[in-house]
């Protein structure tokens, strides 16, 4: 079996069998190679160090705020800039981080792989989607030298009909942004639909795709809703239109209906991916099949459909009748359910697995762990009793963060470690790369646990100032903040420094089951230099994956007597 993983021909005696120099990053060379491109690897990986450089940004934002807190007076920006300060971050963080990141970045490139296609359904809309986001971001990045926005990313009215900052450039930003959304999930569900190989029926598919289906669901079904109220959000300001300021004759909190008809889906365009990266990970480093493949499919499709239902929870101290509180109260307990599905079926995998410890792994616990948390803390939110009390406190803060930027985010930078050597063909170091993503974890949690206990003490959130009793927490708050930077920066250490440092990667250096592992590392430009093997029913066995310890990776026994993954193409160098 060792032969099978020999290095082949005498110009590749450096590099291990599935290592591709015909890959889709050097197909064709120049900068206008890139810009003009229609291959999804490379408008995923553009995508991702767009997506890498804005979370950077708005982490730049976060340390400022955090250093402003360190006393209750003003240390290094006064009232005024601290509310820009938290509005872009805010605002930077979900349209140009979080709502993007896995969809258009990870999915861009992994998906069309995971069904053994060439390219996603419509390549000319996947690359005009992200010029449009390009142009989102740039267009709200340049209100910045427009007055700024201090109106909160949630641009809630009637401050944002009244307020003199630049309110329309930065809205009419998030309505291109929801464009490039919908394109996204739109030639996602096409594609998985139409470009699945044939043997690959709907529970043949990784689970990651069931996340992505659903979540393209999402993004077609709920973005035009904030498209429509963020259209007339800037009619309303340019034209008087009297539609939500009480002062024309407006509802303000019709603003708040829309917005969060909107934004409790997308809360959910945001975690499913998430969870999709965490359902690919768990069964690859357990060795072990996924527990209940069904039940963690069509709980995927259930958090899609409950997340449409729940969002006058965030609007119990606004007015609502006591009989529509009670019913979106008992609907955000529902939609918990499908949600511990997936945790549970996650431990129940890992369970007598033969876990490996590698840095992707390392990521997914945290993730557990810190979804885990969030989901809790949610309960205390969604009951009437207490979230009266905790309503426009830190701990909604904490809460926020801990489903949306902790777990969403750990998934990112997950999926990013999982994926690194497919992409990029190159293997970074485990050990940094372990105590860079352990650093972020504790880093996180010595940021936000503090902020659960000042909310449950009734501290406001959004104000420059405050109590001197609430001084200590702030500091813990902020020294977390100084570590989880530091764990960022050592993790993109050791990505940036394995492009030219890092050993070539095979084909397959984690045992994964999926198709993207059947081709080289990095793949060829059409994806594939021959069919790949589609299982015949859940694609999460791993019995006919064996290690190989002079190539370093693991060789598929079904394609033994044939040559490995990029064996030709190492012939030919």
């Amino acid at each position: 079996m060792a032969s099978t993983g020999m290095r082949v021909g005498s110009g590749a005696t450096d590099a291990p069998v599935g290592y591709a120099e015909n890959n889709f990053l050097n197909h064709t060379k120049g900068f206008a190679s890139w810009i003009w491109t229609l291959d999804h690897k490379r408008i995923g990986v553009m995508y991702m160090w767009s997506i890498i450089l804005f979370f950077f940004a708005g982490g730049l934002f976060a340390t400022m705020l955090r250093t402003e807190l360190w006393t209750p007076k003003d240390d290094i920006v006064g009232p005024d800039l601290y509310n820009q300060l938290f509005t872009y971050h805010g605002a930077v963080m979900v349209f140009l981080v979080i709502l993007p990141g896995i969809p258009a970045a990870l999915a861009n490139f992994v998906l069309p792989i995971m069904l053994g296609a060439k390219d996603v359904a419509f390549p000319k809309l996947n690359l005009a989607s992200y010029w449009l986001f390009v142009v989102g971001a740039l267009l709200a990045l340049s209100s910045l030298v427009q007055g700024g926005l201090d109106t909160g990313w949630t641009f809630y009215t009637p401050y944002s009909t009244s307020t003199n900052t630049a309110v329309v450039p930065v809205v009419t930003a998030a309505f291109i942004l929801g464009f490039a959304n919908i394109f996204t999930g739109l030639n996602f569900i096409v594609t998985i639909h139409k470009l699945r190989p044939p043997g690959m029926g709907w529970f043949n598919m990784p689970l990651f795709l069931w996340g992505i289906y659903a979540t393209g669901i999402i993004q077609v079904l709920a973005t035009p809703v904030l498209g429509i109220t963020l259209l007339l959000l800037i009619i309303e300001r340019v034209f008087h239109v009297g539609i939500f300021d009480p002062a024309l004759g407006g509802d303000p909190v019709l603003f708040q209906h829309f917005f969060w008809f909107y934004s409790h889906p997308a809360v959910y365009i945001m975690i499913l991916p998430a969870m999709a990266v965490i359902s690919e990970m768990v069964p690859t480093f357990s060795r072990k099949p996924i527990f209940g493949y069904r039940f963690i499919a069509y709980s995927s499709i259930a958090i899609a459909l409950f997340g449409f239902l729940v969002w006058g929870h965030h609007m119990f101290v606004a007015g609502q009748s006591a009989l529509m509180n009670m019913i979106m109260s008992a609907l955000t307990y529902s939609v918990s359910i499908p949600s511990a599905v997936k945790v549970f079926n996650w431990l129940a995998t890992m369970w007598k697995g033969s876990i490996q410890y590698r840095t992707p792994m390392i990521w997914v616990l945290g993730f557990i762990w810190i979804f885990a948390i969030g989901g809790l803390t949610g309960l205390f939110l969604g009951s009437l009793g207490t979230d009266v009390h905790l309503h426009e406190t830190y701990f909604v803060v904490a809460h926020f963060h801990y489903t949306m930027m902790g777990s969403t985010f750990l998934a990112f930078f997950g999926g990013v470690f999982y994926w690194w050597p497919k992409m990029f063909g190159r293997m970074y170091d485990e050990k940094w790369g372990t105590i860079g993503a352990l650093i972020v974890n504790i880093g996180f949690n010595a940021t936000f646990i503090p902020q659960f206990i000042m909310g449950s003490h009734g501290s406001p959130r959004r104000y420059a100032h405050y109590l001197p009793e609430y001084q200590p927490f702030h500091q813990a708050s902020t020294v977390g903040t100084y570590i989880m930077l530091v764990g960022f920066i050592i993790c993109g250490w050791v990505l940036i420094s394995s492009l030219y440092r890092g050993r070539k990667a095979p084909a397959n250096p984690w045992g994964a089951s999926t198709l993207e592992w059947q081709c080289t590392s990095p793949p060829p430009y059409n994806n594939f230099d021959e069919p790949p093997i589609v299982p015949e029913d859940e694609p999460y066995h791993y019995d006919h994956l064996e290690w190989d310890p002079e190539l370093g990776g693991y060789i598929d026994k079904r394609r033994e007597g044939s040559p490995a993954p990029g064996a030709a193409v190492e012939a030919a160098h």
